[in-house]
């Protein structure tokens, strides 16, 4: 009888675990198949902007008058936006693509910079209208090559979750169709040197050249940032360790650092600059379990974290749950303004509280000394420039980088419109309303949660 017994509660027991694995590998297969469609979707609509922008532009080119191109021009711009935001939601980091986003935003500022200048005082010069000819044959070149890869996928039934897997195992993916297909699209814009932006286009060029020249320090030694990588994570010696210079190509020269941590029996992921040895991005892969912390006990977490590392005059501006993670994004603090050229984004795992992801660069950059000036509006009058039918929620003065790069003073507004919540920047000396951004989720944004 006791056999007859124990012989089911075995059986029960292995039908019990094979459900729970047939449910784990469902979940799996989920977000596998999820991921894999929001892929398919971003590169779909990447060949469909880019086909519009090509159009467009191709239509300014045929208008009678010069004048009249603000708002053709102006959508220029918004479908390299779109085209941005496009790329970004594709497994590409690794990718040598950055020549192609480069060129996406040339097209976006040189368009928005003639849009909104008053083209009936200062209409479009030649050299101008020859930069567009230009453009309209890059952007067909362009177009032509992706819907070549596009064309693969689609042929081929090719996935997109195995160009991640192969830019996550290998340092120099090969054979993969749609990897080379993109290599080949970034080496063809690479050719596009000779388009002339004019003046005000290289000076935003040699901005973003500089940018990087804000880092501090001596340069370190692959040793040196292996032991500034073990110092800033607070891990033990004893972890497996590679350390690795980036590729040709990035923007600043950086190490990347691999670390086994048998602790907490997860990978650890970082980049530190060559100069200085700075924190640029930090990545923990592991799984994270139900979560046991409220999304505000996790910005206590980061916050902890910020000023572990003397970065403590930051204020958290935004946060928000993606599962069981608490991702947090604050901003410098200087005179009680937000400084929005200097934030961190950090995220929290709501089960025990680890910091898993860090990103920095933007705070790096943007340090330099600000005179922070008077604002020549009022908080009152500055809210006689915006909808009325806005409800305000919070006000803040801060400072942020406009659409043509410059960086302006202004009152920010954290709004609700019906259910939809915004960020409203209101310059503080002019009253122009400088950004509106929608926020995803009008229940955790605010920093007083």
């Amino acid at each position: 009888m006791v056999r007859i017994i124990l012989m089911t509660i075995l059986a029960l027991a292995v039908v019990g675990t094979g459900y729970w694995g047939y449910k784990e590998h469902q979940e799996k297969n989920a977000v596998l198949i999820n991921a894999e469609n929001n892929y398919q979707r971003a590169f779909h609509d990447l060949n469909f902007h880019v086909d519009a922008l090509e159009e467009k532009i191709s239509t300014t080119l045929a208008m009678n008058s010069r004048q009249q191109l603000s708002p053709a021009l102006a959508e220029v711009w918004r479908l390299t936006s779109e085209a941005h935001n496009d790329v970004g939601q594709l497994p590409l980091a690794l990718i040598p693509f950055n020549k192609t986003e480069e060129f996406l935003t040339n097209i976006g500022e040189f368009s928005y910079r003639i849009a909104i200048r008053d083209l009936n005082k200062n209409p479009l010069s030649d050299q101008e209208y020859q930069t567009l000819e230009k453009l309209h044959n890059n952007a067909t070149e362009i177009k032509n090559e992706l819907r070549k890869v596009q064309s693969l996928v689609m042929k081929e039934n090719l996935r997109w979750m195995d160009v991640e897997l192969a830019l996550a195992t290998e340092a120099d993916p090969k054979d993969n169709t749609i990897i080379d297909g993109l290599k080949t699209v970034d080496k063809s814009v690479e050719g596009y040197s000779e388009v002339n932006w004019g003046p005000e286009m290289t000076k935003i060029s040699e901005f973003k050249d500089n940018k990087y020249k804000n880092l501090t320090g001596k340069e370190v030694s692959k040793d040196e940032a292996k032991d500034l990588a073990f110092k800033f994570l607070k891990l033990k010696k004893g972890s497996k360790v590679i350390v690795e210079a980036n590729g040709k190509g990035s923007p600043y020269e950086a190490y990347r650092i691999s670390i086994n941590e048998p602790k907490s029996k997860s990978n650890i992921y970082m980049e530190l600059t060559k100069k200085g040895g700075h924190p640029v991005w930090i990545l923990q892969d592991r799984d994270v379990k139900q979560a046991k912390l409220s999304l505000y006990k996790g910005s206590e977490k980061a916050l902890k974290f910020l000023k572990d590392h003397a970065m403590d005059k930051m204020e958290m501006s935004l946060s928000d749950q993606y599962d069981n993670i608490g991702i947090y994004t604050f901003v410098k603090m200087q005179d009680d303004v937000r400084i929005y050229p200097q934030t961190i984004t950090i995220k929290v795992a709501l089960d025990n509280g680890d910091i898993i992801g860090y990103e920095g660069m933007n705070y790096l950059i943007g340090e330099k000394d600000r005179k922070i000036k008077s604002p020549q509006l009022s908080e009152d009058e500055a809210k006689a420039k915006m909808n009325p039918k806005l409800k305000i929620m919070e006000t803040h003065q801060a400072l942020i980088i406009n659409d043509l790069g410059e960086e302006v003073q202004c009152y920010e507004f954290l709004a609700t419109l019906k259910n939809e919540t915004f960020r409203i920047f209101i310059n503080s000396d002019n009253g122009f309303e400088e950004k509106v951004k929608k926020l995803d989720d009008p229940n955790t944004p605010v920093n007083s949660m």
